[in-house]
């Protein structure tokens, strides 16, 4: 008779256990993620005033005197589970500050609001999409004997989109460095925005914040060619953020223009290297600045919050452009699943990163990120809500916090992570059972309102 797979074999041990039912809804509490926290401890909720016991919860009553909470992983080749939590509360955090909710007002979705596509510069040419890929009139050869174009019409899918004609002409290192100062040329470009603003009506550059606000959300994508470009939704308030209406001169088209001239102006220097020189920077030519009109509906704007959470949840490794998880060694790069495109950045990180100059960028650790240092998601602090009080409202909405007058004593230790075989079987099946009942709820809702 052949034999059961480890993890069903597991999954019916763990089924057979008494305790299964409460293991069971622990799982589900969860939502079954993929790598849940294993905690062990106690907490105690006494009445502030009469110092009276209210409840009492401790792990030595749970199966395997453990309670499974939730990874918070927003990575979804880590998480499923957790990554569609994650990009639910990016999109309400998005939207939020297109349409107001959340403690941001309405009026919000009045305002002077714009959808941002920022791009990294040409590192060299790289094959790409479309009815030709690179024709050219000489069909000559670069200096390493490669053709100078591809005439060729290549899929959407096709691993060779993205990858330079020739990786001897491409700059790799020019790559790299641009990778590790662009959180820094997104600083420059938003100062330089607010100066653009200020003066563009007669304003002393210093004053701007005591007339208005420029609040943003923004997050970054890798494009094929293992380049990061940023996507933000920039909104002008009064000075006083999102209760506080903008001064008259603020208008779409204002704000439009300072984007696209900041875009074009500012750079970064890096630092000076005896083998590289001195680089100068700056963003790549492709600008887009699109003003948001709200229809009444907010289509638009939900558009752009559903746009905004897919990509949060894409770390480097889903979208084919490094990994998820840091690289010890050079024998991790060789070793590394990744298009030779992709390996030879790591492999320019790791070798740029041994020189002292560059030391401060701590190339080497962001190796697997090909040198790019930011977070996926940041924003300003007047855009919106935070991933916190999303998380604190989901807490109130399940009745999870305890009274106002309580005092609670807390006692936990952490004492592993992850599942076993069968565990793990019986998670995915919750998981994916969770997002079909999402889903099949969102096509209701929707088929509701087309009916109106």
């Amino acid at each position: 008779m052949r034999q059961l797979p480890e993890a069903d074999r597991d999954a019916i041990r763990l089924a057979q256990d008494p305790k299964f039912p409460r293991w069971l809804e622990q799982i589900t509490a969860t939502g079954g993620c993929a790598r849940p926290v294993h905690l062990s401890g106690s907490t105690t909720t006494l009445n502030g005033a009469t110092g009276e016991i209210v409840h009492h919860y401790d792990t030595r009553d749970e199966p395997g005197e453990r309670l499974l909470v939730r990874c918070r992983n927003r990575r979804a080749t880590v998480c499923p589970a957790c990554s569609r939590l994650h990009a639910g509360d990016t999109y309400h955090l998005v939207r939020a500050g297109l349409l107001g909710g959340k403690n941001v007002p309405d009026t919000v979705r009045h305002r002077p609001r714009l959808f941002v596509t920022l791009t990294a510069p040409s590192f060299g040419p790289v094959h790409r999409t479309g009815d030709n890929c690179r024709p050219r009139r000489d069909r000559g050869t670069c200096e390493h004997g490669r053709p100078l174009g591809c005439g060729s019409v290549h899929a959407q899918d096709s691993p060779v989109v993205g990858q330079p004609l020739c990786p001897d002409c491409y700059d790799y290192t020019a790559h790299v460095l641009w990778h590790a100062h662009a959180a820094k040329l997104w600083d420059r470009f938003v100062i330089d925005v607010r100066r653009r603003l200020a003066s563009s009506v007669g304003l002393v550059q210093s004053h701007f914040a005591r007339h208005a606000r420029l609040s943003f959300a923004r997050v970054a994508e890798y494009q094929k060619r293992a380049a990061v470009h940023v996507h933000a939704v920039v909104r002008l308030d009064g000075p006083n953020g999102p209760g506080d209406e903008p001064p008259a001169w603020g208008t779409s088209d204002l704000v439009r223009d300072a984007v696209r001239a900041s875009a074009r102006r500012v750079l970064v220097r890096t630092p000076y290297s005896p083998a590289a020189g001195e680089l100068l920077l700056r963003w790549g030519a492709q600008v887009d600045a699109r003003p948001l009109h709200c229809d009444g509906v907010g289509r638009d704007d939900d558009a752009v919050a559903a746009y905004v959470a897919k990509y949060v949840t894409k770390g480097a490794g889903e979208t084919g452009a490094g990994l998820d998880h840091a690289l010890s060694t050079w024998a991790d790069i060789e070793a590394a699943p990744v298009s030779e495109h992709v390996r030879a950045l790591m492999r320019t990180c790791w070798r740029i990163g041994g020189q002292p100059e560059y030391a401060p960028l701590r190339l080497r650790n962001w190796a697997h990120t090909l040198g790019y240092r930011g977070h996926i998601l940041t924003k300003s602090r007047a855009y919106s809500t935070t991933y916190a009080a999303l998380r604190t409202e989901r807490a109130d909405h399940a009745g999870h916090r305890d009274a106002p007058d309580a005092v609670t004593e807390r006692q936990w230790r952490y004492i592993g992570s992850g599942h076993g075989p069968g565990a793990a079987l019986i998670a995915t099946g919750i998981a994916d059972d969770l997002a079909e009942s999402r889903r099949l709820g969102r096509e209701a809702r929707q088929a509701g309102e087309w009916r109106r």
